[in-house]
């Protein structure tokens, strides 16, 4: 679990369960404006419930990082989360990865 800096250009975190996700979520969004200038690959395989104050989170560092020209990859994603980011609509916003290494690899390709 835990943030890590994978490289200069991207942040990796391994997203905890609730309540915990809400925390973590905003330490990235600090990170990301003190930083200003990198990716970040969001690995959800610790979650199995998204709450709507979580998915706020979420959106807001989403919309953070494409006002800067950089990307949100969530990977990992259970089926029933997925579920929920589909019926809310939110899975033609948030970029989804099947694991880390392919999110990684496709943030790479494009640095």
């Amino acid at each position: 679990m835990g943030i890590q800096n994978w490289s200069e250009a991207i942040i990796l975190v391994d997203l905890p369960q609730e309540p915990n996700m809400g925390d973590e979520l905003k330490t990235v969004t600090e990170m990301v404006c003190d930083r200003g200038d990198c990716d970040v690959v969001i690995d959800f395989s610790s979650v199995d419930i998204v709450t709507s104050s979580s998915l706020s989170k979420l959106l807001r560092l989403r919309k953070l990082l494409a006002d800067c020209g950089h990307r949100l990859v969530c990977c990992n994603v259970a089926a029933a989360t997925r579920g929920i980011f589909t019926v809310t609509g939110l899975d033609g916003i948030f970029e989804l990865a099947d694991d880390k290494f392919v999110a990684l690899a496709s943030l790479q390709m494009v640095n």
